[in-house]
């Protein structure tokens, strides 16, 4: 496509990215923008980040800019840093050689399931787009004359309002399974549908999640949660039996769509898009803290009942149980889980009511995330005494707010109590003078 045939400018592209592009092309390397910059571009989308393909390799890529690293052991990639600013930059992928020699060996590997293991494997810019996994993801803005290159119909498909993998869908998916999550991901977010071929493996091969290590998956929880889009991805994930790989702890009561479990997550998710489309912001140790809420309470009861142990301290354990059961599927950071660790406590202190105890809560750091959930659990289990204890709370916050007495606790009187006047001390009674036995 010339460039008088698409709407994409060089105004609307990053700095840096075309700093990145020129110097490639200058000195003598292909320098391409491509996959989701691109496809955002053409949609008039404003893209997260820009990532540029060349034929040059990641060694030559380093020679030319000194602001660069190298990563990746499964896909060598190339960082151009500007700062907080990072432009990615890899070499045109290539197809694997038929041949099993010890040479190959070296630059690509798979497991026996089909999971591609190293990939240091390099082409031309056709091999490349057809290793790209989406059509949508397979078009290439040239620096050289401003046009784009379509290898894969990808402008039909987002004029058809479709996600299509290119090649066989159950191949690409055992390559790399977080394919079925970016399928998903690509439909919400640009409002597509997944293309029936593409759409039928996924729930054969959903357990090959199970391979993806637990700081991917975190990865790609983020992504998918935490970008406006949380209640079409849940649900959509839920239909094709990918959710169950984030949080296998909860996988069972999320069959009942009327259980506190699913109920509790559908309207974290709709207030986490609530907040993150009116601009608010949202920490991921919120979401980790209501997901995982109804194990870690289930696995007190068991602590308390069995050992005998005191209602705090079960929680304490339960909460390190948990989180450590969980990082098997996703490796929380502990930046989120210590905080998570903290609601869950919270939601124990919050009961305690008495006005000097309320007032010293208040300045607890984590404060506002504890009341917050304390009024989401409210909601979805609709119990009277949590929703009496989340009133407290909310008025008690208005009246130091307002420099009105906070109300009482629930259920207590509100009315000041009878200050005692002291007893006087006495000295030892008088009895005489003492009788003389002798």
């Amino acid at each position: 496509m010339p460039r008088d045939k698409h709407n994409i400018s060089r105004t609307s592209i990053s700095e840096h990215a075309l700093k990145v592009l020129y110097r490639l092309h200058n000195n003598n390397y292909e320098a391409y923008l491509v996959g989701g910059c691109v496809r955002d571009l053409l949609l008039g989308v404003e893209p997260k980040d820009f990532d540029v393909v060349t034929n040059a390799s990641p060694e030559q890529i380093k020679a030319l800019f000194r602001n660069c690293r190298l990563i990746g052991r499964r896909f060598r990639l190339a960082h151009i840093v500007f700062g907080r600013d990072i432009i990615e930059v890899a070499t045109f992928r290539g197809h694997h050689p038929e041949e099993d020699d010890d040479a190959n060996l070296n630059t690509s590997k798979q497991n026996k399931e089909g999971l591609l293991l190293r990939d240091n494997v390099y082409g031309s810019i056709k091999e490349d787009a057809e290793r790209r996994d989406f059509t949508i993801n397979a078009m290439y803005y040239s620096i050289a004359d401003f046009s784009i290159h379509d290898f894969a119909n990808g402008v039909s498909d987002l004029e058809a309002g479709i996600v299509r993998l290119i090649g066989d869908p159950e191949t690409r998916y055992r390559e790399d399974p977080v394919r079925m999550l970016r399928a998903v991901r690509f439909a919400t977010k640009l409002g597509l549908r997944i293309e029936e071929n593409s759409r039928a493996p996924i729930k054969g091969l959903a357990h090959l999640l199970g391979n993806i290590p637990p700081a991917r998956l975190f990865e790609e929880f983020l992504k998918l949660f935490m970008n406006g889009k949380a209640v079409a991805n849940f649900v959509s994930l839920q239909e094709l039996g990918l959710f169950n790989y984030f949080f296998p702890q909860i996988k069972t009561a999320l069959k009942q769509e009327d259980s506190n479990e699913y109920r509790m997550l559908y309207q974290l998710f709709i207030d986490t898009d609530n907040r993150l489309n009116n601009g608010k912001g949202v920490t991921p140790a919120y979401l980790f803290a209501a997901i995982l809420w109804y194990p870690v309470v289930s696995r007190a009861e068991e602590l308390t009942q069995d050992g005998g142990l005191p209602e705090y301290d079960a929680f304490q354990i339960a909460a390190a149980d948990v989180v450590g059961k969980q990082a098997q599927s996703i490796s929380i950071p502990k930046r989120f889980s210590l905080p998570a660790r903290d609601i869950w406590l919270l939601q124990l202190r919050l009961q305690q009511t008495a006005p000097r105890r309320a007032e010293r809560l208040l300045g607890h750091p984590k404060f506002r995330a504890g009341y917050d959930f304390l009024l989401l659990r409210a909601k979805i289990e609709q119990r009277p005494d949590l929703q009496e204890l989340a009133d407290f709370w909310t008025e008690f916050q208005r009246g130091k707010e307002t420099g009105h007495n906070p109300p009482g606790a629930p259920g207590q009187s509100t009315a000041p109590r009878k200050r005692r006047r002291p007893r006087r001390k006495s000295g030892p009674k008088d009895t005489g003078p003492a009788k003389d036995k002798s």
